[in-house]
């Protein structure tokens, strides 16, 4: 079951007091191996809920139980290898993403196997989502689930609700970890295992119950004092040197550009706190990144090694970007916000449909195998196609694209939770708002499109200048 591993997505988390709004955000890019793998949006309601789950790739069998709630999903659209749900906001606001892979290395895993049988990214959101009511909850469940069947694979699952983020790290098949991240701190974590410093004792912390005593008794400390758990049962590679540690550190030099660090870094921290409060487009900004303004960004100016040195944040594998939002001073019906954009990062814009919904619109949810311009991910995966050809060309008509999709939809939000707050239909408001949206979300990027290909005509190769 490890060929399965992908160890493609980024993932940012966002206490409620280091939020520029007061909420919590938990956000992730969906990446994967190959260049398009189509996603779509919708909403599991508890009757399309299975109450025996059966995993496709490891044919792990769970029973599950008869009180799901409803909840917001990612599915692929092709499901040879089952739902792979990625992200969702349940009934009761708690959010959860999964699955960011990370790293392992070989002295936990002699003592503790991963487990063919278990389960994995495919499963994880359905098997916890539906069935928890706070944030610490899907801790909890994740971990006994853990315990229970082991896991074929190590992953970083995030939880949040409106007072509470947790991160909660895999070890071995068997084991796991999980730390509350501060309500004024925020993390970046980029496929390597990233807790480090692990109180054993706080409360904000939590683990199997036998982690401590089989770092002790197994010898798996290499440090002197104290408990780095990414030292003691991640990695620090090379690939780690390349793939990962640059995209953490590029999240925390722009969330927090008065510390300097060093791209490569084995040692960059897990908990940071920003220089200012950190809004939505921060998030978004940072999960489509490729280092700009740095030697390293692909489409700058650097040496051709240099610009090929690192992985990007923002690549042409990004198959969604989900920012789960859960706000506070606001109605509970709306607190709930489900951020979403499809393709590669560069030439799209997040959308905020709201999840206290039974159903999501059609441009967002009907993604299939066959390219459809009508369908919001290939629409989005197109403009970054055509945006990639030269990205210095038609990086002005994104960047308009962006501040005018982004005031759209933020008025569509500002009127439908006004609607909501003096007494209207909860159902039809944020149905009607989550449709118009869409339909919003569509006509803009039909525009961005047609206005790149109108440009890029006027700069083709194929021409001369010479005019008959």
């Amino acid at each position: 079951m490890t060929d399965r591993i992908h160890g493609s997505c980024t993932t940012v988390l966002v206490g409620k007091n280091a939020s520029i709004d007061g909420s919590t955000l938990i956000a992730r890019n969906d990446d994967g191996h190959e260049a398009l793998d189509p996603q779509q949006f919708t909403v599991v309601n508890p009757d399309q809920q299975p109450r025996h789950y059966t995993s496709v790739l490891s044919q792990v069998s769970v029973d599950l139980p008869d009180n799901p709630m409803r909840y917001t999903s990612m599915p692929n659209a092709v499901l040879t290898d089952g739902i792979w749900p990625a992200a969702g906001i349940n009934a009761e606001n708690v959010a959860m993403t999964a699955t960011e892979t990370i790293t392992t290395n070989p002295r936990i895993q002699a003592i503790d196997p991963f487990v063919d049988g278990g389960i994995g990214e495919e499963d994880i959101v359905t098997l916890v989502l539906p069935y928890i009511h706070s944030a610490r909850e899907g801790v909890e469940r994740l971990g006994q689930l853990l315990e229970t069947y082991g896991t074929y694979e190590p992953n970083g699952i995030a939880f949040s609700d409106g007072q509470e983020v947790w991160w909660l790290e895999t070890i071995g098949g068997h084991h796991w970890a999980a730390v509350r991240i501060p309500d004024d701190a925020y993390v970046v974590a980029a496929n390597r295992m990233s807790i480090d410093d692990f109180d054993f004792n706080a409360s904000d912390t939590l683990a199997s119950a036998d982690l401590k005593t089989l770092i002790d008794d197994n010898d798996l400390n290499p440090d002197f004092e104290g408990y780095n758990l990414r030292h003691v049962f991640g990695s620090a590679s090379i690939k780690d040197t390349v793939y990962n540690n640059p995209r953490v550190w590029y999240g925390q030099r722009y969330f927090t550009p008065s510390e300097e660090r060093e791209p490569q870094d084995q040692d960059l921290p897990f908990i940071m706190h920003a220089d200012r409060k950190i809004s939505v487009e921060d998030v978004k900004f940072v999960l489509s990144a490729h280092y700009e303004n740095t030697k390293y960004d692909p489409y700058g100016n650097g040496s051709e090694s240099d610009r090929k040195l690192f992985r990007s944040i923002g690549l042409n594998r990004n198959h969604n970007v989900h920012i789960l939002q859960i706000r506070n001073g606001v109605p509970d019906a709306i607190a709930g916000v489900h951020w979403l954009a499809f393709g590669a990062n560069t030439f799209n814009t997040v959308v905020p449909f709201y999840a206290n919904v039974t159903d999501t619109p059609a441009a967002f949810r009907d993604a299939s195998a066959t390219f459809d311009l009508n369908n919001m991910y290939w629409l989005s995966c197109t403009t970054a196609l055509l945006g990639d050809t030269n990205y210095d060309l038609y990086v002005d008509l994104r960047n308009t694209y962006e501040l005018e999709a982004m005031s759209a939809y933020r008025s569509i939000q500002r009127q439908a939770d006004a609607a909501v707050t003096a007494g209207g239909d909860v159902a039809e408001i944020l149905t009607k708002a989550n449709q118009d949206l869409a339909d919003e979300a569509l006509k803009r990027q039909t525009k961005l499109l047609g206005e790149m290909v109108n440009l890029g005509s006027a700069n083709m190769t194929l021409r001369y200048n010479l005019n008959d």
